[in-house]
């Protein structure tokens, strides 16, 4: 009996510190709250990882561990909406068929991967790890928190819509037309192997959904139709369980592929690389399309020596929501020196180009009600910087998840364990 109560005291106290590690309150900062301003001497508290309270003279509750992070900067944790990372390089690319809407990348992840912990280093909290751009249709995206010592179910977000990755230009032309001498080898190839897939997903709804009313009005000796997980995935996307993401450069490209998704009712999230969106600003607009890529790259193939830093203005002006992310395969670019880059080139304030790294991105993965600010009743995610975190000597001091340290330069840097300073 003795050993019973034992082990059940045990549980309660491991519970409890489980229980606390997710409460915690950041004090004495300058808040970064993104969409609401910023507050010096400011705090912010976690409990049960949600903020519970943001702003000036505020009580802080018995019992919970306080960090004092004067002078420093407290900011919503960055979110990454186009990376690859946590999974093997020979695993991004199912390059056996231009159409693969079969595959999950959830399948490839490896949450003990070093570039997740590489990554909160940056402030990064969220991410989405992505399949390549080889294929005209890939494989299904995931979305997930940097959790780093967590199971892969812990880390994925539950509740929110993952996103099939599409992709045009160039990228699939060489894989399949110049490599394998098959179809696509030109931008018509393209649009008809979506197009083509796409018509044959609206058929196969179309027979699963006449099977099931008639099973659902009492009718025997039915025989379904004949499963086929392809199929399958773009069912979901046709009936809007999973939206898109599509790799494209050319701003004709983009137009087309917004009109492509208008047609079959795809639910299209972000639009990545897109450098040439500043051209069709006001068409992605209307369409309410994400502008998804680098801060200053282009030039590296064809289809990109049109892009252009001042572009953002342009498109900011035109009410684009614009996010910047690091099409990374390791770990990750620190984001937040990516979008201080913005600054150089267009007249935007330090607010908005924070934005692209937080709330905007929290809205393309349709995560804005719970990331992406700090706002009461949002996640505790958080990144603490040195310095006001577009300065270029900046550096993440603390990452947080659901009030959770995750990374803490203190403790885990190279400097801190001895090695070589960074």
């Amino acid at each position: 009996m003795k050993k019973i109560f034992l082990l059940w005291l045990i549980v309660c106290v491991f519970l409890v510190s489980t229980s606390l590690a997710q409460d915690l309150v950041l004090k004495g900062g300058t808040i970064l709250t993104v969409t609401k301003g910023k507050t010096a001497n400011g705090t912010v508290v976690v409990r049960r990882g949600k903020i519970t309270a943001v702003g000036e003279n505020i009580p802080v509750p018995s019992g919970l561990m306080v960090i004092d992070v004067k002078g420093k900067y407290v900011m919503p944790g960055i979110i990454d909406t186009h990376m690859h990372i946590a999974m093997l390089d020979t695993d991004l690319n199912e390059m056996t068929d231009p159409v693969t809407p079969q595959i999950w990348m959830k399948d490839a992840v490896n949450p003990g991967s070093d570039a997740i912990a590489k990554s909160l280093a940056f402030g990064i909290t969220t991410i989405k790890t992505m399949h390549g751009s080889a294929n005209v249709i890939g494989g299904v995206n995931v979305t997930m928190k940097l959790k780093t010592g967590s199971s892969l179910e812990e880390m994925i977000i539950p509740g929110v819509r993952q996103q099939l990755k599409l992709a045009l230009g160039e990228n699939p032309k060489r894989v399949y037309g110049q490599e394998k001498g098959r179809m696509p080898m030109t931008r018509m190839g393209n649009a008809f192997l979506m197009r083509k897939a796409f018509l044959e997903a609206r058929d196969y709804k179309t027979k699963w959904d006449e099977y099931e009313k008639n099973k659902a009005s009492g009718k025997e000796n039915l025989t379904p139709p004949k499963k086929d997980l392809g199929m399958e995935t773009l069912k979901m996307v046709l009936e809007k369980a999973l939206s898109a993401d599509c790799h494209v450069y050319r701003s004709e490209e983009i137009v087309w592929i917004i009109n492509f998704c208008k047609e079959f009712g795809v639910d299209l999230k972000q639009l990545s690389h897109c450098l040439d969106g500043y051209k069709v600003a006001d068409v992605m607009a209307r369409a309410g399309i994400t502008y998804g890529g680098p801060a200053d790259w282009w030039g590296g193939k064809e289809e990109a020596y049109d892009g252009n830093p001042f572009g953002f203005k342009i498109m900011h002006d035109a009410g684009v929501n614009i996010v910047i992310n690091s099409d990374s395969t390791t770990i990750g670019r620190p984001l937040n020196l990516e979008a201080a880059k913005v600054l150089k080139y267009n007249d935007l304030s330090e607010e908005e180009a924070l934005k692209m790294i937080t709330f905007n991105a929290a809205k393309s993965l349709e995560l804005d009600q719970r990331l992406g600010s700090i706002e009461l009743g949002k996640d505790g995610d958080l990144a603490v910087f040195d310095r006001h975190p577009l300065d270029s000597t900046s550096k993440c001091v603390l990452t947080i998840i659901e009030g959770k340290i995750y990374f803490d330069y203190a403790k885990d840097s190279m400097t801190a364990r001895g090695g070589a300073h960074e």
